[in-house]
């Protein structure tokens, strides 16, 4: 049985962590027959995956969240880049919720605008349909 030799520091760690959720919202959208492209440096942009339909591309942000809670309140931490979506992923529960990008400095997660899904490719597929 294989086993992981690599010590990883507290802050390695936490990036790993964060691009799993990446790659997991990217074979997601792949799942569902988007076109997705990885961007090799995403710095100031805040894009960590671009999807296409085959017309129109989307620039999306990837954000995880340490709670359970849905009244969570989240950050803008993007500033004014233009991105398109902000997904987030609970990393303590099995929900997340995609969201228009917004200006104001702090929001509540499961605002009414916002969509949730169950943390499983069909309910986030239907979700990111319905923004």
């Amino acid at each position: 049985m294989p086993v992981k030799n690599a010590n990883r520091s507290i802050p390695a760690f936490q990036h790993y962590k964060q691009i799993s959720f990446e790659t997991l919202a990217a074979s997601w959208f792949t799942y569902d027959g988007w076109e997705v492209f990885l961007p090799v440096i995403d710095h100031d942009m805040k894009t960590d995956l671009l999807v296409s339909d085959g017309e129109n591309f989307y620039r999306i942000q990837i954000k995880t969240i340490e709670s359970d809670d849905e009244t969570h309140i989240v950050e803008n931490k993007w500033g004014d880049a233009h991105i398109d979506y902000v997904i987030y992923f609970s990393r303590s529960a099995n929900w997340g919720y995609v969201v228009k990008p917004f200006s104001q400095r702090k929001k509540r997660l499961n605002s009414p605008e916002n969509i949730r899904f169950h943390q499983h490719p069909k309910p986030f597929i239907k979700a990111f349909n319905r923004i």
